[in-house]
C-alpha cells in the first residue's frame, strides 16, 4: 500500500513539528489510539483499536522516527501486531513547510506492507480504511492547532471558541444555556406524552 497527501495545518511550522512529536496530542488525534507512550528518544509504543472492512483487532507496535531534521521533517517507521488479523510495518516521510496565512503545509508518503486476514480483505478496502484514519487524524490535527476563533455571542460578550468559556468569569451564560436546553428537552417531553 503507498499514500502521499499535503495537509495544511493552520500553525507555523514550528508549533506543527512540536505537536507532532507530543504523545498526548498525537494520542488525543489519532482515532483509535488507545495508548502511545515515548520508550526512548525517538521511538514510541502505541497500542491502537482499528476495523478494516470486516476486520477488527487492537494492534500493538512500535514507531521509530529516523532522519529527524528539526522543524522541517522526519521519517517514521513503523511495526504492528493485530494477533489473528494479522500485522502492518512500513514507514511514513513526513515534510513541512511553510504555507501562506502562517500555516505550514504538511506532505507525507507512506509505505506499508500488511498481511494475514488484512492481506486476505483486499487492497482496495485497506486503502480506503487508511485514507479514513488519515482524514479524521489531520481533521483532528488541524482543529487541535488551529487559532482561537473569538465571536460575539451576545451583545458585548466575546467568547473564546478554542476554550469554550466566555472570559471575565461569566458562568451564568453556561447555565442560562445548560437551563433552556432542559426547558426545552421538558418541553418536548411533556408534549410527547399528551
Amino acid at each position: 500500500m503507498e499514500m502521499t497527501n499535503t495537509r495544511r495545518v493552520p500553525a507555523p511550522p514550528a508549533e506543527v513539528w512540536a505537536a507532532l512529536n507530543d504523545p498526548e496530542a498525537l494520542k488525543a488525534c489519532l482515532p483509535g489510539c488507545e495508548t502511545l507512550e515515548q520508550t526512548g528518544d525517538g521511538e514510541w509504543r502505541a497500542v491502537m483499536a482499528a476495523k478494516v472492512g470486516p476486520v477488527s483487532a487492537r494492534f500493538t507496535g512500535t514507531m521509530r522516527m529516523t532522519d529527524s531534521t528539526p522543524p522541517t521533517g522526519y521519517t517514521l517507521k513503523f511495526e504492528g501486531q493485530g494477533g489473528a488479523a494479522g500485522f502492518a510495518n512500513g514507514e511514513a516521510k513526513v515534510t513541512l513547510a511553510p504555507a501562506e496565512g502562517d500555516a505550514t503545509a504538511l506532505n507525507y508518503a507512506v509505505k506499508a506492507n500488511v498481511g494475514g486476514k488484512l492481506a486476505q480483505i483486499g487492497s482496495r478496502l485497506i486503502d480506503g480504511a487508511a485514507a479514513k484514519i488519515a482524514d479524521d487524524f489531520f481533521a483532528r490535527f488541524s482543529e487541535r492547532l488551529a487559532p482561537a476563533v473569538p465571536i460575539v455571542a451576545e451583545e458585548g460578550v466575546v467568547v473564546d471558541v478554542a476554550a469554550g468559556r466566555a472570559p471575565g468569569n461569566q458562568r451564568w451564560i453556561r447555565y442560562v444555556s445548560i437551563a433552556a436546553i432542559l426547558a426545552i428537552i421538558a418541553y418536548l417531553a411533556l408534549r410527547g406524552f399528551r
